[in-house]
């Protein structure tokens, strides 16, 4: 489907979810840089919040789904939808292709951006695009934010065996 196609298609479920009462979470993907078209324009990211915020979406989750972001960008692009829509609207998930994931959650974090996907020991990536590694490791992020002095709500300790247990089972 085009971008205009898929965007129809996400406007209806958002306004469906909510008219029965189900948040609804529209991920933005690509939202800084497609492997296939390049750099993603902020207008185009700005537009496709804007058409899901008001069909409906409780949520907007801005993707760095090949993981080609960096803080600047970050920053530029948060900053902009979140003077329109408040922080509260959004979470943010970064791919570590270029070692970035942490640093740009810094810059989501000066933005006000308070949530976060991860997986833990950095398992995943994006099988469609080329080149595009693991997703941010959830014992990396909750180590730099617990240090940084904020509550995760998940203990270090069990997340560690957590880690352990999931390298065992991939190998």
């Amino acid at each position: 489907m085009s971008l205009e196609q898929t965007t129809e298609v996400c406007t209806q479920l958002m306004a469906r979810a909510a008219a029965d009462g189900i948040e609804g979470r529209a991920y933005i993907a690509v939202a800084f840089e497609c492997p296939f078209e390049g750099k993603t324009p902020e207008r185009v990211v700005q537009t496709l919040a804007e058409r899901l915020l008001e069909s409906g979406a409780s949520k907007l989750i801005i993707a760095d789904t090949i993981g080609a972001a960096n803080p600047v960008s970050v920053r530029s692009l948060m900053t902009r939808l979140i003077a329109m829509h408040g922080p509260a609207r959004f979470s943010c998930h970064f791919h570590d292709t270029r070692g970035m994931a942490l640093a740009n959650v810094l810059a989501s974090l000066e933005c006000g951006i308070r949530e976060f996907d991860s997986s833990i020991g950095g398992l995943g990536g994006c099988p469609f695009s080329p080149g595009a590694s693991g997703n941010l490791a959830t014992e990396d992020l909750v180590l730099m934010l617990s240090d940084m002095g904020y509550e995760c709500g998940i203990g270090l300790d069990q997340l560690v065996s957590a880690v352990e247990y999931a390298e065992a089972l991939t190998g």
